[in-house]
């Protein structure tokens, strides 16, 4: 099950001491025996439990090289949904796609990158970003192209867009078995996976568990209430997710030099030690809370948004 964050005691709950809490542990070590993982190492598919403001569920994930994978169809999903697609992207002038953004985090990532750079800096970066908007798409290298064809990219149990989300490992079992459409239908394991899933395979390892339900909170606390693991774990699903599903918005506002990923990269940091980790932490002080919980609200706010929760 997913990790209870410190900011979100469960007051249902009775406080433990630390001698009935090892002893609760045990217990649930010894009741609980490990999942068999052969299976899904055969298969090179993983079971993922994600959590979300709605609720919590259980899907697919895989990796597989992006020229063996067909993109899921977006074109329904962004037709019922026409703010949705607005939202996210636009056609300019010129043909060319623009990325929308969250306008309250578009505008305080906007502020925190103007206290921090000198003029002449921003000017600098100004112009390197539109020399860079002027190179030709045709002058790709062809190599370039090939091993990004190569390069590794997530799938997950998804259609049309929208990712399958079940809230017991039966249900997901039952679909899984039912041959229904799916975007991991076109893996060369699925039908194999149909064939022998059980729902006591159904059990996500720690490193596959993420508790996007908890960021925001989190965030709001303050940087000396931030969880690196909670926080990198999400930015890491989050990632999978917007490339899966095709969410250019969040791409966008992880992707590499962005106010989340200097805020991912600090977190890293720290996690590693050393004078890494006082350099870190020096960085993560220099990230406003407000602008990085106002992001992830954003980004759990469009995630959720294109979940298809089944029972």
């Amino acid at each position: 099950m997913a990790r209870q964050s410190p900011q979100r005691p469960d007051a249902d709950e009775p406080e433990l001491d630390d001698t009935t809490a090892s002893a609760t542990a045990d217990e649930l070590d010894v009741d609980r025996p490990a999942a068999d993982r052969a299976l899904w190492d055969e298969l090179r598919i993983d079971p993922v439990e994600i959590a979300l403001p709605a609720g919590t569920g259980f899907t697919l994930r895989a990796y597989r090289p992006a020229r063996e994978l067909t993109p899921t169809d977006v074109a329904e999903r962004d037709q019922d949904d026409p703010f949705l697609a607005r939202r996210q992207v636009v056609e300019t002038e010129d043909d060319e796609e623009m990325v929308i953004l969250d306008e309250e985090f578009a505008a305080l990532s906007a502020e925190d990158e103007d206290e921090e750079r000198p003029e002449g800096r921003r000017r600098g970066r100004t112009e390197a970003l539109d020399e860079e908007a002027e190179v030709d798409e045709d002058e790709v290298d062809e190599d370039e192209e090939e091993d990004a064809g190569d390069e590794e990219v997530p799938v997950f149990l998804s259609h049309r867009g929208r990712l399958l989300l079940f809230k017991t490992p039966e249900s997901l079992v039952s679909f899984i078995r039912s041959g229904a459409p799916n975007d991991m239908s076109q893996l060369d394991s699925w039908n194999e996976l149909s064939e022998r899933v059980e729902p006591a395979d159904i059990a996500p390892l720690d490193e596959d568990t993420y508790e996007l339900d908890l960021v925001v909170e989190n965030l709001r606390g303050g940087h000396d209430t931030w969880d690196p693991t909670l926080l990198i774990e999400a930015g890491e699903v989050a990632r999978d997710l917007a490339y899966a599903l095709r969410l250019p918005a969040v791409l966008d506002m992880l992707s590499a030099g962005s106010r989340l990923d200097d805020l991912d990269e600090a977190l890293r940091a720290t996690v590693n030690g050393g004078i890494g980790g006082f350099m870190g932490r020096r960085r993560l002080k220099k990230i406003g809370a407000q602008t990085a919980s106002l992001g992830w609200r954003t980004i759990v706010g469009k995630i959720s948004a294109v979940v298809d929760w089944r029972d």
